[in-house]
């Protein structure tokens, strides 16, 4: 990392970003190029879960390469300077790579489902089995994280 100054080495501060966030990026691999995503998601124990449609761009490179690189990033705010050149971003942000693998198991399927939820601060939500067997759950286990911030608390 270019500015060490801005590492965020704690992992509990570094859990605390994921866990505040709302929108995850995901990066693919497609051939030579990148494809980038933005999913919803949620965070427990060292592993993303994010539910997708069973058909799709994401999914076909899923099942080709697994590994993917991920961000994400709260607390996001431009902070005006007195001259255009002096304009900064608050920002606390995560960068992490992991195994990307299609959840097919109906009871893992709900359990990824209710992470995500409360990822977004939904406690109770009633899951008929219709709706766990028609979507897709894709689970990413962390395998590296780091993380970065600038004008927030803690940086």
């Amino acid at each position: 990392m270019r500015r060490k100054d801005r590492e965020v080495l704690e992992s509990a501060r570094i859990e605390a970003i994921v866990r505040s966030a709302c929108v995850c990026r995901i990066a693919l691999c497609d051939g030579d190029m990148p494809y980038v995503v933005p999913v919803n998601y949620g965070y427990e124990d060292g592993t993303l879960y994010v539910h997708s449609a069973r058909e799709g761009r994401k999914i076909d490179l899923i099942r080709k390469n697994g590994n993917v690189c991920f961000e994400v990033e709260s607390g996001v705010e431009l902070v005006p300077g007195k001259t255009r050149s002096g304009c900064t971003m608050k920002y606390a942000s995560v960068i992490g790579c992991g195994k990307a693998v299609l959840v097919d198991d109906p009871q893992e399927k709900k359990r990824g489902l209710e992470i995500i939820l409360r990822q977004h601060a939904v406690d109770r939500y009633e899951m008929p089995e219709e709706l766990v067997n028609r979507t897709l759950l894709i689970r990413i286990r962390i395998d590296s994280i780091t993380g970065k911030a600038s004008g927030e608390p803690g940086a």
